[in-house]
């Protein structure tokens, strides 16, 4: 890979475009090779060269280095198959014994990992609420119980957009022995930059913003810790959890439009939800972007953007939050996030969610239509939704 000559650090907006390119050999290819080979020349003792797939392969490494350098991480990536195979390898980190601290609002596999990890290992799960800064703090060595090895951070969280001091707690667990790993994926690098913040360890889903097209399943670590580099290698390469070369090609391909995507989804985001807290039909709206948002302060302090989640809690309940997604055209009722198409889905329809997620919030996760699209069929749902319910109640 060519880096070109600078003299300052170049825009996130440009890494994404131009990190991993080939180098600018005359006649070279300006997108770099797909390589399909699971397997290496090599003669004599191991070195330093490929050797097997499943340890590296150059493939992966355009895409390591791009979003190393959005995170600002001083070592290359690691991708991984998906982003749970990330985040299981992140979860091994924990002390048998210890204690992990985790957000009570956090992506429901994540939740379901440390609940089986703390029955497999011993692992004592403490679960907070992650804008609580104190009570964070002090759930990492509580008097007579044990002491955190790892704190899990989300921020802005799934699905309650709860925004975490990510400074504030980065460094409390650094003073308490706990490595602090931030779940990215809703902020993007666009938006927080969390090892910049103190984190230890970011990871993403890269199936959802970064690859942005709903045709990617693949996750991401990314660290400047050498040793902790080296021990998630040596998962990924134990547990097998690594990528196809077509995919990490695919997801290479759909960060190079980071940028815009983020910057439209942000902006229709934050529109609809202005408009949405104003409709007759809406009992609530959840987005970091509105003064009214518990943690809107915080995240403008800390964020480079509000993201482009949103909750909606309709008037009428859990079956006007149904009626919604059965009447919407444009949007798609679909579980997931982060693709060039806006969806929405009711999540208290997964029989698994936490229980303190209200039984009527929707997700949203913004696309880059027609911002008058998004909204002329959101407000149709609505109104078709509230009246469906009247005439039900007469």
């Amino acid at each position: 890979m060519s880096t070109p000559p600078r003299s300052r650090r170049l825009a996130p907006a440009t890494v994404a475009v131009a990190g991993g390119r080939p180098p600018r050999d005359q006649g070279a290819p300006v997108n770099p090779p797909v390589v399909l080979s699971s397997t290496y020349t090599s003669t004599g003792e191991p070195g330093e060269d490929l050797l097997y797939a499943r340890y590296d392969t150059e493939t992966w490494w355009p895409l390591e280095q791009t979003l190393a350098t959005l995170e600002q991480a001083e070592l290359p990536g690691l991708v991984f198959s998906s982003g749970m195979g990330a985040i299981d390898a992140l979860l091994r980190l924990a002390e048998p014994r210890s204690a992990i601290v985790v957000p009570r609002h956090a992506y429901l596999a994540t939740l379901t990992a440390v609940r089986e990890q703390a029955d497999r290992e011993g692992t004592v799960v403490r679960e907070v609420d992650i804008a609580d800064t104190e009570q964070v703090v002090a759930a990492l060595r509580p008097a007579g119980e044990p002491a955190a090895s790892l704190l899990w951070v989300e921020s802005p969280t799934n699905p309650m957009l709860e925004v975490a001091d990510v400074p504030a707690l980065a460094a409390a667990a650094r003073e308490a022995g706990a490595l602090c790993v931030v779940d990215n994926t809703f902020a993007t690098p666009l938006v927080q930059r969390p090892l910049t913040q103190g984190a230890d360890v970011v990871v993403h889903s890269v199936t959802k913003h970064l690859a942005g097209h709903s045709d990617v399943v693949l996750g991401a670590a990314l660290t400047s810790d050498p040793e902790l580099r080296r021990r998630l290698h040596a998962r990924r390469t134990t547990g097998g959890a690594i990528p196809g070369p077509f995919e990490t090609w695919l997801a290479l391909r759909g960060l190079r439009t980071l940028a815009l995507r983020v910057e439209r989804a942000q902006a229709n985001a934050l529109e609809l939800a202005r408009r949405l807290a104003e409709h007759p039909a809406v009992a609530h709206v959840g987005h970091p972007g509105l003064p009214t948002h518990p943690q809107h302060e915080r995240a403008a302090a800390l964020m480079d953007g509000f993201g482009s989640i949103l909750t909606l809690r309709p008037a009428g309940g859990a079956a006007a939050a149904d009626a919604v997604t059965r009447n919407v055209d444009v949007w798609l009722p679909a579980t997931s996030l982060g693709g060039v198409e806006s969806s929405l889905e009711r999540r208290r329809r997964l029989a698994a969610e936490v229980p303190t997620v209200p039984e009527d919030l929707l997700r949203l996760s913004v696309g880059i239509e027609d911002v008058e699209d998004l909204w002329a069929d959101l407000d149709g749902a609505l109104e078709t939704a509230a009246r469906s319910l009247q005439a039900v109640s007469r």
